[in-house]
């Protein structure tokens, strides 16, 4: 054991508050694995609120555990030593529940890096009776768990505060009764949004096309997301705090869901119905921030469709406390909001029309219009904002090159708008590649040719090469498309993310692929067909495939598709 990398880890410990520590012997443990840096980790709100409900159960202690910074993992693997959680330095191994939370497909590499750094065996398979039992949640997990199927023994369907109780208390009941390994997992396929994925075969025709899943004798044929009727009931705010993060602000979830039906959106349709917590709730929990004196951060899809945000705005500014945002709707966004952020010191206001033309807003029923966009910067400059950032895709489903050009066009437009009202500041168009996810109305679309993605992002690149306090910043194109192939991924497609870990990590991923018989272009750039069995089938998010299809097929007529409303019933969920 490497004593510097301990100490390390008491040292980032004393400089938090709010975490929890259980004396060895009186409770069980169980590790949250975030399976990325402290700094990004400590910024998921996700794992507060699942790290605050296992502690204050009266059985487990739960501790944290992050991927060690590059330079620290050198330090691990020289000296051999395992990586560490954060409460009490134990080895990961030593943990009988290890529970990964799971944003980012890109992660996925970092699980298999941490269960190797932790001796921790990787296939579930292989795991025998004194082996950790390998658990993740989280949104990647919710939508398509099944490129970790040979890697994770169950994963948890939906929001975790109510899936995690039941589940602990089957665990604990099993774990007395001294029940064998597959034993427990039976009990646990049980629980209402447990998906244990060794209990399932997936069936291929001679195609290698998925044709069937087929649930052993006993377990449910499919899993339904469980989410909270109540937000109130269970209060999301950060639990632990430190300065060590990627946005250091007290976060407070504000909602939970969209109703907008944008149609690219994953979040929107798994994170149905829209839920609000009651402004007395959220305002408790902006008190109870008041010692911390650190910046607000509200959570939640799109704040500025919180109902009562001009409300909830003077409240925190009334405490003598700053404010941020996640995310607000130039549609829906308030002088009141945009105000008490610039008096809350933010300095670019960020806007998501997502596409540059009225056609392809339609298509992915944005529901936002240019007047929207103008209308809202006008009300940051008219607060003082200089800067300004729009975030775009390219690659859309029935995108074409003229809506690149429309981009251009609009981008141009809002600069020359920021120049006639006096400000110098800077526009920055922050441009992603457009990636199918599951449960989404283009789940069936393939991903734009690669080499289309690359010509777009030149062409914005070099359209404004020459024009001053305009900035163009793309995600990278690699990355993008090894998520394209992971998102919508089969469980071959797991054992190529096993063959890049022997490989040495993503980078290797697409000669994994090859390796393993496999082609990107198969998971890329295929039109589904409409009754296609997808590796997620077993899976009900509570949203009816034929309403995701009818969507598909309004995308394609640039039909709009109205908001969320009380007493509907057109997806399903309701």
């Amino acid at each position: 054991m490497d004593w510097e990398l301990k100490q390390a880890l008491r040292d980032q410990l004393g400089r938090e508050q709010g975490y929890f520590s259980y004396p060895s012997g009186t409770r069980s443990r169980m590790a949250l694995v975030y399976p990325n840096s402290y700094f990004v980790g400590m910024s998921n709100l996700g794992l507060h609120i699942i790290y605050a409900l296992m502690n204050q159960r009266d059985d487990t202690a739960c501790e944290r555990v992050f991927l060690p910074e590059r330079r620290e993992r050198i330090r691990y693997e020289k000296t051999r030593t395992p990586i560490m959680s954060m409460e009490h330095q134990l080895p990961l191994y030593e943990f009988p529940l290890i529970a990964f939370v799971l944003s980012f497909e890109m992660d996925y590499f970092h699980v298999l890096r941490m269960l190797e750094l932790g001796r921790v065996c990787l296939r579930s398979r292989e795991r025998g009776e004194r082996d950790p039992l390998v658990i993740a949640g989280g949104p990647c997990a919710t939508f398509n768990p099944e490129p970790l199927a040979e890697v994770v023994d169950a994963f948890i369907i939906g929001e975790g505060e109510v899936i995690m109780p039941a589940f602990m208390d089957v665990y604990y009941e099993a774990r007395r009764k001294g029940l064998a390994r597959r034993e427990l997992l039976q009990r646990l396929a049980q629980v209402p949004g447990v998906y244990v994925p060794s209990f399932y075969a997936h069936r291929y025709d001679e195609q290698g096309r998925l044709i069937a899943i087929e649930p052993e004798p006993g377990i449910p044929s499919r899993v339904s997301r469980q989410w909270v009727r109540d937000l109130d009931a269970y209060p999301a705010h950060t639990v632990v705090l430190t300065d060590h993060t990627e946005f250091n602000f007290y976060l407070i979830e504000t909602a939970r869901g969209c109703g907008r039906h944008c149609r690219f959106c994953m979040a929107g349709y798994c994170f149905r119905k829209p839920r609000n917590r009651s402004l007395g709730r959220i305002t408790q929990q902006v008190r109870e921030a008041l010692p911390y004196g650190k910046r607000i951060g509200l959570m939640g899809a799109a704040i500025s469709d919180y109902p009562e945000i001009n409300a909830l705005c003077r409240d925190i500014l009334g405490e003598g406390l700053s404010m941020s945002v996640a995310s607000f709707r130039a549609d829906s966004v308030t002088a009141d909001l945009v105000q008490s952020l610039a008096d809350s010191g933010l300095k670019t206001l960020t806007m998501a029309p997502e596409a540059g033309s009225p056609k392809m807003r339609a298509v992915i029923n944005k529901g936002i219009e240019e007047k929207h966009l103008f209308h809202a910067m006008e009300m940051g400059l008219a607060a003082g904002i200089r800067h300004f950032r729009l975030y775009l895709m390219v690659g859309l489903p029935f995108e074409q090159e003229e809506d690149i050009d429309a981009i251009i066009d609009l981008a141009g437009r809002l600069k020359d708008y920021m120049e006639e009202k006096g400000s110098k500041g800077t526009l920055t168009l922050s441009v992603n590649p457009f990636i199918p996810k599951p449960f989404t109305p283009f789940q069936w679309k393939p991903m734009a040719d690669r080499r289309y993605v690359e010509k777009a992002f030149r062409k914005l690149s070099q359209a404004f090469h020459k024009r001053k306090h305009i900035l163009v910043n793309t995600e990278s194109v690699k990355e993008a498309y090894i998520q394209g192939v992971i998102a919508r991924g089969d469980r071959r497609v797991g054992e190529a993310i096993l063959k890049a870990h022997e490989l040495g990590g993503a980078k290797a991923f697409k000669r994994a692929l090859r390796e393993c018989g496999l082609q990107a272009e198969d998971y890329l750039y295929r039109d589904r067909e409409k009754d296609e069995v997808f590796p997620w089938a077993c899976l009900d998010m509570g949203v009816r495939s034929d309403y995701l299809y009818d969507e598909l097929l309004r995308a394609q007529q640039q039909q709009a598709t109205i908001p969320c409303f009380d007493g509907c019933h057109r997806c399903g969920v309701c």
